[in-house]
């Protein structure tokens, strides 16, 4: 399995605080059948900054932490990036890190709120050939009162990442429930662990996917898995024709 969504590297951000504590992680992922990670720290996180450099230097010396220890895992370079309005400045100031180096990159949106530039600014970035995707938009408060918010995203070009504890609840049933309705409604593109620890914030994904199988199929399944070996690769990934969340009927109300 391909994990795109991982806080691994250590001393960066909320991630492990040591080398030792990454490996730990690492096997641990190993564990589950992971063999491939996107390491992705916080980048104009309120409380985190780690630019392309940084980051890159960091994912060879985990590598190489790795090798050492066998563990059969390969670290790729990404960012989590929160979202602001010089991103499309820093991208040409060669800040700004894709994931794998790709024209993929991840773009977060505060927990609260979704800022008003965003949809434009989302826009001007792809006119520079770059692919944004959302990471973890079930977990935005603006997204599961409206979900049409995330649409009108998928619709003008993004796409989207879904965590694994999402969808097998660990954020809570309201979550869970909203993680499925986007499934079905073909607005997440991906699936990944957006891990940060072996006990808090763990791997998930195997349960994930498991869980998608069950409820979605196994086409289903290998659309969101084939999805992340097209994106490492830098290739096209499949999309799926976007539709609105149905508004779910509750005891004959709406």
């Amino acid at each position: 399995m391909i994990d795109i969504h991982c806080h691994i590297l250590p001393s960066l951000d909320d991630g492990p605080g040591s080398v030792d504590e990454a490996i730990e992680m690492a096997k641990a992922a190993s564990a589950t059948g992971i063999r491939t990670i996107i390491a992705t720290p916080h980048h104009q996180h309120p409380h985190y900054t780690n630019t392309k450099q940084t980051i890159l230097s960091h994912v060879d010396e985990l590598n190489r932490q790795l090798q050492e220890h066998d563990v059969d895992v390969t670290i790729l370079p990404g960012q989590e990036t929160r979202i602001y309005g010089e991103l499309l400045e820093d991208f040409e100031k060669n800040d700004i890190l894709t994931l794998n180096q790709g024209k993929y990159f991840f773009v977060e949106f505060p927990s609260s709120d979704i800022p008003r530039y965003s949809k434009r600014l989302l826009y001007d970035v792809q006119q520079q050939g770059l692919k944004p995707v959302i990471v973890h938009p079930e977990r935005n408060q603006t997204v599961t009162k409206d979900p049409d918010k995330l649409y009108d995203f998928i619709q003008s070009g993004c796409l989207a990442q879904l965590t694994a504890g999402s969808i097998t609840g660990d954020f809570g049933k309201k979550i869970k429930r909203l993680s499925e309705d986007l499934v079905e409604a073909n607005l997440v593109h991906f699936i990944a662990s957006d891990a940060h620890d072996t006990k808090r914030r763990p791997f998930r994904l195997s349960e994930a996917y498991d869980h998608i199988e069950h409820e979605f199929g196994v086409d289903t399944r290998f659309y969101f898995q084939e999805n992340c070996e097209l994106l490492i690769r830098g290739n096209r990934v499949m999309v799926e024709p976007p539709q609105k969340v149905k508004q779910k009927k509750f005891l004959g109300i709406f």
